[in-house]
């Protein structure tokens, strides 16, 4: 039993390291020295060592510890974490005022405006008073799991005292300060590292990092702006519900306002377009949201943002300088981005020496050719780009797109319509990465564990120059990875044997062949049957199956003509992958025959797969997308914006039992 001294020392220590936190990481406002908080926090740890069994995950201690992780885990929002619509000038910030005004029809209102700070979207949920998770905001809907990680975080508290909250989240912005950041640079260049290119991509960074002594090294902080319980808000009004927060502990932006009109917000946002320099962290402009929650759910939402808030952004600055050079890069999908290489110029808080010109087309609008000086622009961490020509040089010279990749001397391709010039060859080092993640998605190759952070390895490393690599991995291979347990490897080993047998839609799929998708293989095997058969096949042929063109014709073949990707296919022929099936025999008409169908959310009993097997074995079609072609919208529970598309198209909407009836003798 521990003594009853070292019980009452430990709960003393906690409170005052909590209380001191608090008053260095949130309220700036510091009352003891580094040393002498290490040394408070040097006796709790010395006595919970003694004590083990009373440690808490809580603690001031409890900040920093684990293994690293292999992988974070997926994890669904309350709510919807949306983003904003932007207003990047006067007169669209009018027009969101007006918009506002209308749909209230007249009735009195208030704004608040708070800084727009540049970082990393995060939720915080809290459980009888205890911090239990964090996830990052990822695609709104979905996140990952990163509360060891959050928890390193001195700003974000590890208790609460809120009885009438037993359990609510916290919704905030985690950002790296400059300070911060400069030092963070100043380190990784002494150590002959790259350097991260501004504060918001070092937090993402930091908070998505595998080891949580990472993140803790970087310094993170978090702002909170939103409170909600069960996924709603809680307060009558944000106004309220900051100034909750800030009585709970947290660290909430000061510098926020309550508007009674447009003038105060327009007020606000020139006095910190001029001051945003004097902050110790990055602001890209002001976010504008209706105070009273009533008011905001009469307002409501689209299918991507609220109606009730706006991000109103600072302009971009501007500077003139010349274009020395014209470079291209290959990016991981294999399109090849023009990049101007500049005269170096401080614009925008950095120097610049390199401007994106994103396409030929680009290029031939601007007027430009190497040698003009050029007005280039920078709008927070967006890439520089260059927004016209200002005075043509006298020995310019023109710039020629290369016909041949210039990482791996594949073909160059430009298809009809398109902007962008592709490299095709699937095993280009600088696509490789987004070729290897293709071929494993769920619904292609289903390679479960074969993600963004493994991927990187295995490249990097050198243990895979081909997407048929993957087959010829071993277990010591991987196990000499880092973060990569035996068991681990073994499933993804497992896996990786168990896509030899997905059938040959998937595989024609996973090759990545330009505008070849989910369902055109689908066709495509169907029609042909094999592989061999589209090798051999001509344009002319390949448009005998159904929904193909002359366009995706023309890039099946090219695809099939450039050597390495043939050397592709029969690496993967090799390993043992499916690369025949029956020909399917064409539909003599059904119930469905000439009717498009789009489908939407959970059903309650089909799975998409099998309702859509169903449509089609009626004569049906199934798309990915709403259009005015489209006969009905099959919707279940959580249907995403395809309903919302459906709605101002004036398509059909139908559940499961519907479809069934229209499909004679179909039972669930």
């Amino acid at each position: 039993m521990p003594r009853h001294d070292d019980v009452t020392e430990i709960a003393h220590l906690r409170d005052q390291l909590r209380r001191h936190e608090h008053l260095y990481y949130v309220l700036d406002q510091p009352e003891i020295s580094d040393a002498e908080y290490d040394a408070l926090m040097l006796r709790l740890k010395q006595l919970e060592d003694r004590h083990p069994d009373l440690v808490t995950s809580d603690s001031p201690t409890q900040r920093v510890g684990g293994k690293p992780r292999e992988g974070f885990v997926k994890v669904r929002h309350s709510s919807p974490m949306l983003s904003l619509d932007n207003a990047l000038n006067q007169e669209e910030m009018r027009e969101f005022d007006r918009r506002v005004r209308d749909l209230l029809k007249g009735e009195p209102f208030c704004y608040i405006a708070e800084l727009k700070l540049d970082g990393l979207s995060m939720a915080a949920h809290y459980r009888h008073g205890r911090f239990q998770q964090a996830i990052t905001r990822g695609d709104g809907e979905v996140g990952e799991d990163v509360t060891e990680n959050a928890r390193t975080i001195r700003s974000l508290p590890l208790t609460v005292h809120d009885r009438a909250l037993p359990a609510f989240e916290t919704r905030g912005e985690a950002i790296m300060t400059r300070k911060v950041f400069d030092r963070l640079n100043a380190h990784r260049s002494q150590q002959e590292l790259p350097s991260f290119v501004n504060p918001r991509n070092a937090a993402a960074g930091a908070l998505r990092a595998l080891d949580p002594n990472i993140t803790a090294e970087r310094r993170l902080e978090y702002f909170t702006y939103f409170l909600l319980v069960d996924g709603q808000f809680f307060y009558p009004s944000h106004w309220e519900s900051l100034q909750h927060l800030k009585k709970l502990g947290f660290k909430v932006n000061p510098h926020s306002r309550q508007c009674a009109g447009l003038d105060d917000v327009l007020e606000f946002f020139r006095a910190w377009q001029e001051k945003r320099d004097t902050l110790p962290y990055d602001i890209d402009g002001i976010v504008v949201k209706v105070d009273s929650i009533r008011q905001q759910q009469t307002l409501g939402w689209t299918s991507k943002a609220p109606r009730w808030a706006v991000a109103f952004k600072f302009p971009a600055q501007q500077a003139t300088t010349v274009v020395e050079d014209i470079g291209v890069q290959v990016g991981r999908t294999g399109a090849l981005t023009p990049v101007a290489f500049l005269r170096p110029i401080f614009v925008g808080g950095v120097t610049v020496s390199r401007a994106t010109l994103h396409n030929e087309d680009e290029i031939e609008r601007l007027g430009l050719e190497i040698g003009d000086s050029v007005l280039i622009e920078r709008s927070g961490d967006v890439i520089p780009k260059v927004v016209r020509v200002v005075e043509p040089s006298q020995h310019r010279l023109r710039f020629h797109m290369p016909k041949h990749c210039p990482i791996c001397g594949g073909d160059v391709v430009r298809e009809p319509g398109e902007a962008a010039s592709r490299c095709i060859n699937t095993n280009c080092p600088a696509r490789l990465k987004e070729s290897l993640l293709h071929f494993a998605a769920r619904g292609v190759m289903d390679i479960d564990g074969l993600g963004e952070v493994l991927v990187d390895q295995l490249v990097d490393r050198g243990l895979v120059h081909s997407v048929a690599d993957i087959y010829s991995l071993t277990l010591d291979q991987l196990l000499d990875l880092d973060r990569m347990g035996t068991k681990s490897a073994q499933k993804l080993l497992a896996n990786i044997d168990a896509s030899r047998g997905r059938p040959l839609a998937r595989v024609l799929n996973g090759l990545g062949i330009p505008f070849v998708g989910e369902r055109t293989a689908q066709i495509l095997a169907g029609t042909f049957g094999g592989v061999d058969a589209l090798l051999e096949a001509d344009a002319e042929t390949l448009q005998q199956a159904e929904e193909v063109g002359p366009k995706v014709a023309d890039s099946i073949r090219r695809f099939f003509d450039e050597k390495r990707n043939r050397n592709l296919v029969e690496a993967l022929r090799q390993a043992g992958l499916t690369f025949q099936q029956a020909i399917t025999p064409k539909a003599a008409g059904g119930p469905l025959d000439g009717k498009v169908f789009v489908i939407t959310g959970t059903l309650p009993n089909l799975s998409r797969e099998e309702a859509k097997e169903r449509i089609e074995t009626a004569g049906g079609k199934v798309t990915g997308s709403v259009s005015k072609k489209t006969t009905f919208v099959l919707a279940g529970a959580d249907p995403g914006s395809k309903l919302d598309k459906a709605n101002s198209l004036g398509v059909p909407i139908i559940g499961e039992a519907e479809l069934l009836e229209m499909i004679p003798g179909s039972k669930n």
